[in-house]
């Protein structure tokens, strides 16, 4: 199951166009980005649940063989989202999978995730990060990279209504029932701007991302210029998400400021 119903508030205001999923990464949304790498790990049959801009999540994967699970405002949450969507995991274990991070060679995390998995306990993937560790008390540098399984016993075990996945993860983990996978590779939590601009730079190998249908006159430094987004002549862009508004006025985004 990949979660997609997030409103991505600190992204804005570039999720005040689309949704956080649908952000392009080096030109492939998130969201595409986290069913490419399923498919490649042997995973046939996904779901994806939906709120903040759900339709267009809904017409993005019109043509997919993907089932949507288009929740009312506000969204359930982590584990509501799982939750809404026992009846289709119907006795199966479950990869769950946040569609907001990037995951560079995210196949290989999730077929690390997947080995000797026992199918009872919590499983999470984790990166090594000194500056923010989530688990342990005194906290350790294993931060949580955006994928986990969870056995159908304990889908079952999710309260109906909204949760939040982190509450049975903490559970287990006072109980030594959770187990972490540490993945070598790039992580990037791409809920800043800061953030979702490296994801960028680290997926084309440094160099500026120009979408389709752009127009580039001026001069990138280490930018991203959405789709039919257009950088004048004489303009210089750092460190910046140029992206186009509905009434086709150029939006600015500095990442570092």
């Amino acid at each position: 199951m990949v979660l997609a119903a997030g409103e991505g508030r600190r992204l804005r205001p570039l999720t005040e166009l689309v949704p956080k999923p649908l952000c392009p990464v080096a030109n492939v949304s998130l969201l595409d980005r986290a069913l490419q790498r399923l498919a490649a790990a042997g995973i046939t049959e996904v779901a994806v649940n939906a709120c903040y801009r759900a339709d267009d999540i809904v017409e993005h994967l019109a043509d997919r063989p993907v089932r949507v699970s288009v929740e009312a405002p506000p969204a359930l949450g982590t584990g509501g989202g799982v939750a809404r969507l026992r009846d289709w995991i119907d006795g199966r274990d479950v990869l769950v999978c946040n569609a907001d991070g990037y995951l560079a060679d995210g196949a290989a995390a999730a077929r690390s995730l997947l080995s000797g998995w026992d199918r009872r306990r919590f499983r999470l993937l984790t990166v090594h990060d000194e500056a923010r560790g989530d688990f342990g008390t005194p906290v350790r540098t294993e931060r949580f990279a955006g994928m986990s399984l969870m056995s159908w016993r304990q889908v079952c075990a999710l309260p109906a209504g909204t949760s939040e996945l982190q509450v049975p993860w903490r559970r287990a983990e006072a109980a030594g029932e959770l187990d972490l996978v540490d993945f070598a590779g790039v992580f990037v939590d791409c809920g800043t701007p800061r953030d979702y601009l490296a994801a960028n730079l680290h997926a084309s190998g440094g160099t500026s991302v120009v979408g389709a249908g752009a127009e580039v006159a001026g001069r990138l430094v280490r930018s991203v210029v959405w789709p039919g987004a257009t950088v004048t002549a004489g303009e210089t862009l750092t460190d910046t998400i140029r992206a186009v508004t509905p009434t086709g006025r150029p939006l600015t985004v500095h990442a570092i400021r």
